[in-house]
């Protein structure tokens, strides 16, 4: 699953790593983001998508997919996450899957670790701290005032790191498959469910983080930081 991640690294405030990473995301210009630490469900999240004249944009997304058809916005708090496996025939997700894809920015993500009685946090990240992008979905809920944006990360089974954790993780999409995810006159789901891989490779690490990150009101770099008595490696 995914439930808690962060977008603290400089590439929206430094100017180069900026032009870079919007190249990659097809987008010219996008507004500076502020640093985030501990980003968590119900709340505003930046995210990328297509927009009807074939170009990309940088939107801000409530965290909390609220399909068109929903009586009411309370049904978010359930689709933070979508399974890669039923979004194709879930009816919560299957129309968002076909027209409605997004990427969302992250440079890390959180995961718990039952460890006896208690559960240790860990933060999920690039060895070489890079800006990357999950897997999302993007829905339209008229029925607001103003009308509510919102969105759900895709998750997929563990890779071998994260399966020492837990068994699901977030898709992390390629840069080489941005075009293809976020292209909304492909539909098919034979050619968009194979993006939805684990994240292969040793290029992962995951470390051992302070339990401030257990709750959201916790906003700032400390949440990132190792804890101390060792480099609190995974492996």
């Amino acid at each position: 699953m995914c439930g808690r991640f962060t977008r603290a690294n400089d590439y929206f405030s430094d100017r180069a790593r900026q032009q870079k990473f919007l190249q990659q995301l097809g987008l010219s210009e996008a507004p500076p983001l502020e640093p985030r630490y501990n980003i968590a469900p119900t709340q505003d999240i930046a995210a990328v998508r297509a927009t009807a004249d074939d170009g990309r944009e940088l939107v801000v997304l409530h965290w909390g997919l609220v399909p068109s058809w929903a009586k009411d916005t309370a049904i978010g708090n359930r689709m933070v996450n979508a399974r890669a496996e039923t979004i194709a025939e879930k009816p919560a997700f299957r129309s968002a899957f076909r027209r409605r894809r997004c990427l969302i920015p992250a440079d890390g993500f959180y995961e718990w670790q039952a460890q006896g009685r208690t559960k240790q946090p860990y933060l999920i990240r690039f060895k070489d701290r890079r800006l990357f992008c999950f897997a999302g979905l993007w829905e339209h809920w008229p029925k607001g005032e103003p009308p509510l944006e919102s969105c759900t990360i895709i998750t997929t089974d563990a890779n071998e790191l994260m399966a020492t954790l837990h068994d699901r993780m977030p898709v992390i999409i390629s840069p080489a498959d941005y075009a293809l995810w976020l292209d909304p006159a492909v539909e098919e789901p034979e050619r968009l469910l194979p993006l939805l891989r684990p994240w292969a490779g040793d290029e992962l690490e995951a470390i051992a983080v302070s339990t401030l990150v257990n709750n959201p009101r916790h906003e700032s770099p400390q949440c990132l930081e190792p804890i101390e008595g060792g480099s609190g490696m995974l492996f």
